[in-house]
């Protein structure tokens, strides 16, 4: 499987077309989708027409843009003209195609690029592992047994089993770099607002994206996803770099950078620590940076992240869903709007002002470094159905479960970026997170290119190739 990069090249220059590009993608999708469960949803007639107008754009002399003939999924909290959405859920699964594209799947179409389905996600983005009542089990291809993630667990293995050169993702609270993590993927979490969103919560955590095998396609997908629109009071006006070109350029040495193993709450699985630990090492001596000792311990990001969010209106309901059809929800989802019934405004209010002192202790740290380095995840990925365990290593760990690292950034605002760190003694893949300054997206992506090519990682699951 080509790059995004090299695929849309190829298609601009008239080398390929782009209905032969996505005839090998569906076949791909053929060959490996009944295992993994990666897509839900696949339109090949719909896929068709996008990649014929491509070709015949460029026979009339016309650029159909830096995206050109790519074929890519969609997850499926977001919407795609022409295809369903049914966030994961048996309360929306069976509905009609929709009207209209989200912001940011519009502006990858008129980019070039060609949906070709809808990708597995947990009912309403609300795990880290993707397996619900709705589709069944999506399944990690480097261990069918296990998990690639969520809630972008979809994405992820259709990715890195090369079914498309790259999907569409979303983060709320880790849903892109978890399944980066545990699949061995670029999962590049932007500065919130940078890529507008007409679906943004109120409780301000979610950002959409994609994950893609090299971080030169991560930066061009962000080149076309970025910038404002009046439907999201929150995004960012038009970026003043351009980050295909930043990741190559930016000058990133002596940048002051941190290492926390644990945020001073957490248990990590040796193992993970060991592997996250060399590749910081790594990444500090490919980049220039200045390692220096700088003591980070917050209170419990993942409650602060779990309480904030209680009555976050993410999860849409429709008059006549709760709780007149609860047992169509599955059990996470049932729970957490249980207990959101029993939340008073002073108890949000209390959660809010915890939500305040973690963006406090961020800014803090901040002031004093460039960059924090800290694992992905506190694991591997874990088994393919759940539950999320609660035990690491013989230890206790259901105060911060096993995915407690990624919430950070979501409730503070900062660019983060998932980066393969290397394969367990399982032969799972682990991932190292890096964490910048609001706004400086191209600063993590740059660090991220460096460490690639540093370390260049897997672009698929072997057996996949």
């Amino acid at each position: 499987m080509r790059t995004v990069i090299e695929t849309a090249e190829a298609v601009r220059a008239g080398e390929m077309k782009a209905v032969e590009v996505l005839d090998e993608c569906l076949a791909a999708i053929d060959a490996h989708n009944a295992p993994l469960n990666a897509f839900v949803h696949v339109d090949p007639e719909l896929a068709h027409r996008a990649a014929e107008a491509v070709d015949a754009a460029i026979a009339r002399g016309e650029d159909p843009g830096p995206l050109a003939g790519v074929p890519f999924g969609v997850k499926d909290l977001e919407d795609c003209e022409g295809m369903p959405t049914s966030q994961g859920s048996l309360l929306y699964k069976g509905r009609p195609p929709v009207a209209a594209d989200s912001i940011h799947v519009g502006r990858l179409r008129r980019a070039g690029a060609v949906p070709v389905g809808k990708t597995a996600a947990p009912e309403f983005g609300s795990t880290a592992f993707t397996h619900t009542k709705a589709w069944g089990t999506t399944r990690n291809p480097w261990n069918l047994e296990r998990t690639p993630g969520g809630s972008s667990g979809g994405s992820a293995a259709a990715v890195v089993s090369g079914m498309v050169p790259f999907c569409t993702a979303s983060d709320g609270g880790g849903s892109t770099r978890i399944p980066a993590a545990f699949s061995g993927l670029l999962g590049h979490k932007a500065s919130y607002g940078r890529i507008a969103h007409e679906d943004a919560a109120l409780s301000q955590t979610s950002v959409l994206g994609a994950l893609t095998t090299t971080v030169a396609d991560a930066a061009r997908h962000l080149d076309v996803a970025a910038g404002p629109d009046d439907r999201d009071r929150a995004s960012l006006p038009v970026p003043t770099v351009r980050y295909e070109e930043a990741i190559e350029s930016l000058d990133v040495r002596g940048l002051r950078a941190t290492w926390s193993l644990d945020l001073g709450f957490a248990v990590v699985d040796p193992e993970v620590a060991d592997l996250c630990h060399a590749a910081a090492h790594a990444l500090v001596d490919a980049a220039g940076l200045k390692l220096v000792e700088r003591p980070f311990a917050v209170d419990n990001a993942m409650r602060t992240w779990l309480s904030a969010g209680a009555v976050d209106p993410w999860l849409d309901l429709e008059p006549g869903m709760w709780p007149e059809r609860a047992a169509d929800f599955t059990g996470l989802v049932r729970a957490g709007l249980e207990r959101s019934e029993q939340w008073t405004v002073p108890r949000y209010a209390r959660a809010l002002r915890h939500r305040r002192a973690l963006e406090e202790a961020v800014a803090d740290l901040f002031r004093d470094v460039d960059i924090l380095l800290l694992p992905s995840t506190a694991v591997a990925a874990f088994a393919a159905a759940g539950p999320m365990p609660m035990e690491v290593d013989g230890r206790d760990a259901s105060h911060c479960g096993p995915v407690p690292f990624t919430m950070l950034a979501n409730l503070c605002w900062n660019p983060a970026v998932s980066v393969p760190a290397g394969l367990t003694s399982e032969g799972l893949p682990v991932g190292l997170q890096v964490v910048g300054r609001r706004h400086a997206d191209e600063v993590v992506l740059r660090l991220a290119r460096l460490y690639e090519q540093a370390r260049p990682w897997p672009r698929f699951v072997p057996s996949y190739r």
